[in-house]
């Protein structure tokens, strides 16, 4: 039977298929056997109960048995014969199953678009001059400073602007959310761009040994997710107060931060690193813009399918890394789901998209990745996994992964073969 494809869609199709009724016969003969096995009725011993009683006591079981071991090998065949490549599960109607006859069943599936990737050889991508000033290296050498910063005990003196507290905290949620925090060893730098103003205004003139109690609010778009929207009501002790002191620029300081001699030894060092890192930048931007116009040139349609299973791993990798900033189960649950996933519905087309024009291109350029290339990409995750190489590479192969790999290595070339014939 050939195919139907939807109107509105050009990736939605629907086949009739047909079981012979032998096959069908075949099969349930062949279940009837295997209930026969395993039946315990009253009245007969095990293993004897006759055909027509398990055909009868068992007809359900037997009809959905039939059709779970059918439908699924005879899908499979039809498609390949029709050499279609289904990219979703199927969704069977028009279910037609009666003793004697043939299986019927229509099966509805979703198949890859045709994807053309016109225009690549066009594409061309900014290229940035790239500068350096004497201010971005005094900026680095100022956090470099900053890192290297001594704390030293101030006595006899009330807590003013500039110093830091060292203080012990305990802060208490207003509402039933949230959890509670205590930290001890905790400096507070007094009027600090980072500081919250409730700390500056409540801890100004604090002496050591004094006790503060105060309420701090945090902002909708604090970093932490755990304190984002929430009112604290904070008890603080003061431990001690503290000058920052921070180091000399001269050649003891240059040699504490490596094989420098001088100041102008590091000075040259950060100017590269600062290029190296502002070129990489400009460079994946860039990439990114390419992709974007690639992308814009060639419109197709994408199925649902891949696009919910692209939603599930953005959002998934996005919730792993809320778990890592301290985002606790209990508030995950309480999240607007539904939201969330229309939220990563544009995105994830988009990466389709990308991903699948990308592969065109890979073909037509004839963009290869070697074993010698995937071997290197697996070591390096045993490395940072401190694992053996055969371990992990054991693991890939079992969970798809080194597919994966492969196809995020072909992809990478090929993104860098666009950026350089577009210069």
């Amino acid at each position: 039977m050939s195919p139907t494809e939807t109107k509105e869609s050009t990736t939605k199709r629907e086949i009739e298929v047909e079981v012979p009724a032998q096959e069908v016969s075949r099969q349930t003969e062949a279940l009837i056997q295997k209930y026969q096995k395993v039946a315990r009725l009253p009245g007969f011993r095990a293993g004897h109960v006759p055909p027509s009683i398990i055909r009868q006591r068992f007809s359900e079981e037997i009809k959905t048995d039939v059709v779970e071991a059918l439908i699924p090998r005879y899908f499979r065949q039809e498609t390949e014969r029709l050499g279609m490549h289904p990219v979703s599960q199927p969704r069977v109607t028009d279910l037609h199953l009666h003793d004697g006859e043939p299986l019927r069943f229509k099966a509805a599936f979703e198949v890859l678009p045709e994807v053309k990737a016109e225009g690549y050889k066009d594409l061309r991508a900014e290229k940035p001059e790239i500068t350096i000033t004497d201010a971005d290296v005094d900026q680095a050498i100022a956090e470099l400073r900053e890192q290297a910063a001594s704390f030293n005990p101030v006595e006899g003196r009330a807590l003013a602007t500039g110093d830091f507290a060292q203080v012990s905290l305990d802060g208490t949620p207003k509402s039933e959310e949230g959890q509670p925090v205590h930290m001890d060893e905790v400096l507070v730098e007094i009027g600090g761009k980072n500081t919250m103003p409730e700390f500056t205004e409540n801890l100004s003139g604090a002496n050591v040994g004094d006790q503060r109690t105060f309420e701090v609010k945090y902002p909708e778009d604090t970093q932490d997710q755990r304190l984002a929207g929430k009112t604290l009501t904070y008890t603080v002790k003061v431990q001690g107060i503290k000058e920052k002191s921070l180091p000399e620029l001269n050649e003891e300081f240059a040699k504490k931060l490596g094989e420098f001699s001088t100041m102008d030894d590091v000075r040259k060092r950060i100017h590269e690193q600062i290029d190296s890192e502002r070129t990489h930048q400009a460079e994946h931007e860039a990439k990114d813009k390419l992709i974007a116009e690639l992308v814009k040139r060639n419109d197709f349609e994408v199925p649902d399918s891949l696009i919910e299973r692209q939603i599930d791993i953005r959002l998934e990798r996005g919730l792993r890394a809320l778990a890592a900033q301290g985002l606790t189960a209990e508030q995950m649950k309480k999240m607007d789901f539904q939201r969330l996933r229309a939220g990563q519905r544009e995105q994830a087309i988009q990466d389709l998209k990308s991903s699948l024009l990308l592969e065109k291109v890979a073909d037509e350029e004839k963009v290869e990745v070697s074993d010698q290339e995937l071997d290197q990409e697996v070591e390096a995750l045993a490395k940072q996994a401190k694992q053996t190489t055969e371990a992990v590479r054991a693991r890939l192969t079992r969970d798809g992964g080194l597919d994966r790999i492969r196809t995020r290595i072909r992809n990478e070339k090929t993104i860098d073969f666009l950026y350089r014939q577009s210069a």
